[in-house]
């Protein structure tokens, strides 16, 4: 059975974790089909808009647990960290790299490398039941796929430290005070809401939204005047392209810009 399925819904592709079963859980392979996945969209010109989410109850619970019990008793623990947390790197690398906005909707929990995945994507919708939880202090694991860059930059270090070290179980209310979450609905709204999100999110400028997000990540380790320097470069490429001239003139015309 495969571990990641995708879907499109006209500018809009889906990617959903399909482990039910296991949380969604994820091992090595699941893990390749979604980087995968993610670099396939990524580089294809028609997907304007990146809906990733899990089948069944959860999100993602992170790591498979039983597959790394299995190399436990192998002997082979070490070999099979090094090889799934490179490949949680990828996948990070490709959802905060793309130049195209990556919605994450949260039927359920997002524990582990999941909160991490979560954490990476541009907009996040959660279910009033999903929970967001680092998980990896329960299993004596030090925390990767970039969460101890994401929650730092999202809560601060005091808030941060509060929650890997406690491993605190955080409900979506929670979250969306704190700002995890972007929008918390009713469970059996949730896929409806991020569909719309998603295609909302396709329909916009979608060349700004990249340098959006480049620009955001840039903030954080650029000077005032570096980052000014990049948002000029971003402002005259968009001035080169199509969207903005389409904006301006929807502005002067007095009506919704078509961006293409």
């Amino acid at each position: 059975m495969p571990g990641v399925r995708t879907a499109r819904d006209g500018a809009v592709l889906s990617i959903s974790i399909d482990r039910a079963d296991r949380l969604n859980a994820l091992d090595v392979p699941s893990m390749k089909e979604l980087r995968t996945a993610l670099q396939r969209a990524s580089i294809d010109p028609t997907v304007r808009a990146v809906l990733l989410t899990g089948e069944g109850s959860a999100f993602c619970a992170g790591g498979d647990v039983g597959t790394m019990d299995e190399h436990r008793v192998r002997g082979e623990l070490p070999s099979l960290f090094h090889e799934l947390t490179g490949e949680q790197e990828l996948s990070i690398r490709e959802i905060v790299g793309m130049r195209k906005p990556v919605l994450a909707a949260l039927p359920g929990v997002a524990a582990g490398g999941g909160l991490a995945l979560a954490l990476a994507a541009d907009w996040r919708i959660a279910s009033e039941t999903a929970i967001l939880v680092p998980a990896f202090p329960g299993l004596g694991a030090v925390p990767d796929g970039g969460l101890t860059y994401f929650l730092p930059h999202f809560l601060g270090i005091g808030l941060a430290q509060e929650m890997l070290f406690t491993n605190a179980r955080m409900p979506a209310g929670r979250a969306r005070e704190l700002g995890l979450v972007h929008e918390v609905v009713a469970p059996g709204a949730l896929r409806a809401r991020a569909a719309e999100r998603a295609r909302e999110l396709a329909e916009g400028p979608t060349f700004a939204y990249g340098w959006m997000k480049r620009l955001i990540v840039s903030a954080f380790h650029e000077s005032l005047d570096t980052q000014m320097m990049l948002e000029r470069r971003g402002a005259v490429e968009a001035a080169e392209g199509t969207e903005l001239p389409e904006g301006i003139r929807a502005f002067r015309e007095k009506r919704r810009p078509a961006f293409h």
